[in-house]
């Protein structure tokens, strides 16, 4: 009888440590899609991203009138940025339009 109690004591024990480590693991997200989802939150402003664009490429070519070459350059790249931000943000608005993207 004694020997029923230890086995079923240790077969409870052990399964109750695979439920115990195993259900943590299920549970949790992997890293990259949670940042999917709150990336998919958020909302771009595509004028004011276009304004910002425009006005740094008035800046850079006003800059390159004056021969500051590497101050426009600078200004090119952060249009270039934001003009990425801008197609990402649009794409994004596409793919969430359609029910199965691909």
């Amino acid at each position: 009888m004694t020997k029923r109690f230890s086995t079923l004591a240790v077969s409870a024990a052990v399964v109750g440590g695979f439920l115990v480590m195993s259900v943590p693991a299920h549970a949790a997200t992997p890293a990259g899609q949670g940042a999917v989802s709150t990336k998919a939150a958020i909302t771009c402003n595509k004028n004011q991203m276009r304004q910002q664009i425009a006005t740094l490429k008035d800046k850079a070519a006003q800059l390159k009138r004056l021969g500051e070459t590497a101050a426009a350059k600078k200004a090119l790249n952060e249009a270039a940025a934001i003009q990425k931000k801008l197609n990402a943000c649009i794409k994004a608005e596409e793919d969430a339009s359609k029910p199965f993207p691909g």
